[in-house]
C-alpha cells in the first residue's frame, strides 16, 4: 500500500467494455424526496408573495433548478412526517384547512399545501411522477384506500367526485405507493416488530391492488445498514408481503463518524454492501417461496447528513411549536459532495438490483438546493454529481468496468481503493464514465482503455472535475459558486480513439463523456 503521505502521481487503469451491458438505468434512480419538513415545502418549494412566485405561490427559481438538477420523480409526503398525516387536511379550500400538530418534527403544519398542489407543482415542473407515502402508522388499510380512491378513480365515487369538485377533473393516475415509513424504527408514529407491520402491509397492499391491480407498492424495508433488525426485518416482512409488493426500501445517511474523514469517503462501501444483502434476502425469500415474482429495491431515502449537528435538533417545549422552522439545513463541503457523487456510482453499479432511489431531501433540507426566504435559490455543492449523472445517464445502460488503483486503510471499511467509478453507454454510442478520488493524498492519471473488438474508436471527449483545494469549502448564501465544477483539460484520446487519459486530484469527483464513434 502506498504510504499515505505520498505526494506524487499514481497511476490507474480502467477497463470498459461499451458492448457487455449489465443494467439499464432506470429514470426512478434519479428520484428526490419532498416531506413537510422544516422549509421544504414552505418557503422552499412553496412561497406565496416571494418576487419569483407564480399565481400558485410556486417559487419558480426553485422550479427552474429542480429542472436542472433532473430530478424524475418526487417521493412524498414523508418521511417521518407520515405516519401522523391525515391527508384529507390537505384538499379542499385552504382558508378551511385544519392546523395540525407535527409530532414527527415537533412543528405546527398550516396544510396551506397538500396532494393538488403537489401534483399541480410536477405537472408545471414537465411531469415529473408523483411518489405517494400512505400512513399506516396512526392509521390503516382504509385510510389507503379513501387516498387511492380520491386519487386514481376517475369519477363516479364519493371520494373521485370530491377531487373533481376540489378541481381536479382527471384523476392523479398515481402508480407507486410507499406503504408507510421506517417503520422498524422507534422512532416512528405507530412503530411495531416486522411481524405487525407485515400483517398491516400485507392487509393494505391486498386491499389496494384490488381497487387498483396496476399500482406498485413499496415495503418497508430497515431504515438503516446498522438497525439491530436488519435482515430480519427483511425476511419477515418480505415472507409475508412479497407477492404483493413490487419494491422493498432501503434508507441510509453518511456522515464523518468522531472525525474520521478516511472512512467517510469510502461511505460507498458500505451502502454497496447494504444493497447486496438486501439483495440476497429478496433472492432467499424468492427461492423459499418459489416464486416467479422479482422485488426490486427502492433506496428512497440517502444523502450525507450530519444528524447530530445543530441545525438536525428539533424544537423542544410544549408551547414550542413553530411553522416551518430551519430544520436539518446542512451546509455540504467538497468533501460531502465527493461522497455524494460515490454514492450516486453505487446506486448506478446496482442497477440491477435497484430499480427506483430518492435523494433526501430536494430544496433547504439536507437538499442540493437552498433558498432564503424572499431572497435568492442556490446550488449546494451536492447538486452538481447528481444533475451532471442524470443529464449523462438517462436512458443508458451500465456496462462492464474494472477499476484497477491503490488502496488505502480506513477504520470502518478495512483496504478500500482510492478510486471507485461506473461506466454508462447510450444507444448514440456515447460513453460516460463517473470517477470518485476518495484518497486524501494521492493524485491519479487515470488511462481508460477500451477493448479493440468493442468500438472503433472515439473522437472527441469532455470531462468536469469537481474539486478544491480545500476539501471543507462550500457554497453559501454569500458565496454561492464558492464550489464548482470545471472543465478538465487534461483528458485526452489517443488516435485511434480507443484509449483515453485524464488526471484526477485527490477527493475529487469527475464526469467523463466520450462521443464521435469513428
Amino acid at each position: 500500500m502506498a504510504s499515505p503521505f505520498d505526494s506524487s502521481i499514481h497511476q490507474a487503469q480502467l477497463d470498459v467494455d461499451p458492448d457487455f451491458r449489465l443494467a439499464s438505468v432506470p429514470d426512478r434512480i434519479f428520484g428526490s424526496f419532498a416531506e413537510h419538513l422544516g422549509r421544504c415545502i414552505y418557503t422552499g418549494i412553496y412561497e406565496p408573495g416571494h418576487p419569483k412566485a407564480d399565481c400558485n405561490g410556486y417559487r419558480t427559481d426553485v422550479m427552474e433548478l429542480v429542472r436542472e438538477l433532473g430530478v424524475t420523480a418526487i417521493r412524498y409526503p414523508g418521511g417521518n412526517f407520515v405516519s401522523g398525516y391525515r391527508w384529507q387536511d390537505g384538499i379542499g379550500p385552504r382558508n378551511q384547512r385544519p392546523r395540525r400538530l407535527d409530532l414527527a418534527w415537533h412543528s405546527t403544519e398550516t396544510n396551506e399545501f397538500g396532494l393538488h398542489e403537489m401534483v399541480e407543482w410536477l405537472k408545471r415542473l414537465g411531469g415529473n411522477e408523483l411518489m405517494e407515502a400512505v400512513n399506516l402508522g396512526t392509521q390503516g388499510t382504509q385510510e389507503a384506500l379513501d387516498l387511492l380512491e380520491y386519487s386514481n378513480i376517475p369519477s363516479g365515487t364519493v371520494l373521485s367526485d370530491l377531487r373533481r369538485r376540489n378541481g381536479s377533473e382527471d384523476p392523479f393516475d398515481i402508480h407507486m405507493w410507499c406503504l408507510g415509513n421506517e417503520m422498524d424504527g422507534p422512532w416512528q408514529l405507530g412503530h411495531r416488530d416486522a411481524a405487525d407491520y407485515a400483517r398491516t402491509a400485507a392487509m393494505a397492499a391486498a386491499a389496494m391492488r384490488q381497487m387498483d391491480p396496476d399500482v406498485e407498492l413499496v415495503v418497508c424495508g430497515s431504515s438503516s445498514h446498522s438497525m439491530p433488525t436488519f435482515g430480519d426485518w427483511e425476511r419477515t416482512v418480505l415472507e409475508r408481503t412479497y407477492e404483493q409488493v413490487d419494491f422493498i426500501s432501503s434508507h441510509a445517511y453518511y456522515h464523518p463518524v468522531d472525525g474520521d474523514m478516511d472512512s467517510f469517503l469510502a461511505s460507498g462501501e458500505d451502502m454497496g454492501a447494504f444493497i447486496r444483502e438486501v439483495a440476497a434476502v429478496i433472492d432467499a425469500t424468492r427461492a423459499k417461496l418459489k416464486s416467479d415474482h422479482q422485488v426490486a429495491i427502492s433506496f428512497d431515502e440517502w444523502n450525507v447528513w450530519y444528524q447530530d449537528s445543530e441545525p438536525s435538533r428539533t424544537p423542544e417545549g410544549i408551547g414550542n411549536w413553530p411553522q416551518a422552522p430551519r430544520l436539518l439545513e446542512d451546509v455540504y463541503s467538497l468533501a460531502d459532495a465527493v461522497v455524494f457523487g460515490d454514492l450516486l456510482i453505487t446506486l448506478l453499479k446496482h442497477a440491477d438490483r435497484v430499480r427506483s432511489a430518492s435523494l433526501a431531501q430536494l430544496v433547504n433540507v439536507i437538499a442540493p438546493i437552498m433558498t432564503e426566504p424572499g431572497g435568492p435559490a442556490w446550488r449546494q455543492t451536492t447538486f452538481y454529481p447528481f444533475s451532471s449523472t442524470a443529464r449523462l445517464s438517462k436512458g443508458g445502460n451500465v456496462v462492464e468496468s474494472h477499476m484497477n488503483s491503490d488502496f488505502y486503510e480506513t477504520a470502518r471499511y478495512g483496504d478500500v481503493p482510492d478510486l471507485d467509478s461506473v461506466a454508462v453507454s447510450q444507444d448514440d454510442g456515447s460513453l460516460s464514465i463517473f470517477v470518485a478520488n476518495r484518497s486524501r493524498s494521492r493524485p491519479y492519471d487515470l488511462t481508460l482503455r477500451l477493448p479493440a473488438w468493442a468500438c472503433s474508436g472515439y473522437s472527441r471527449i469532455e470531462a468536469q472535475t469537481l474539486h478544491d483545494d480545500d476539501i471543507q469549502a462550500s457554497n453559501t448564501l454569500e458565496a454561492q459558486d464558492r464550489v464548482l465544477p470545471h472543465p478538465n483539460t487534461t483528458a485526452r484520446l489517443t488516435a485511434s480513439g480507443s484509449q483515453a487519459s485524464i488526471h484526477l486530484p485527490p477527493v475529487s469527483w469527475s464526469a467523463i463523456r466520450l462521443s464521435g464513434m469513428q
